[in-house]
């Protein structure tokens, strides 16, 4: 399986999802992945996979921005009437 480090600015929207998908309310210390690359850089990242790749996306504030834009661009989900817990008094 690959491994690929991707800078925020290189996200495409597949791997934008991904990131949604497996962070929809954001990621904690705990999702992060701390490591120094092959230039000596310490590298703090979340990841997210594919069948065939393991995506390595560096943290930064501008992350967490594309996160929420990309999110508000997705459609509403629909809200079934039965799991919503309304209470009648």
């Amino acid at each position: 399986m690959k491994r690929i480090i991707v800078d925020f600015k290189k996200l495409t929207p597949e791997i934008l999802n991904l990131l949604v998908e497996k962070f929809p309310d954001g990621y904690g210390l705990r999702d992060v992945v701390k490591f120094t690359n092959h230039k000596g850089q310490y590298i703090e990242a979340v990841e997210v996979s594919t069948d065939e790749t393991i995506y390595l996306v560096k943290i930064s504030d501008q992350l967490a921005d594309s996160m929420d834009s990309f999110e508000a661009q997705l459609p509403d989900e629909a809200i079934d009437e039965n799991d919503v817990d309304l209470d009648e008094d």
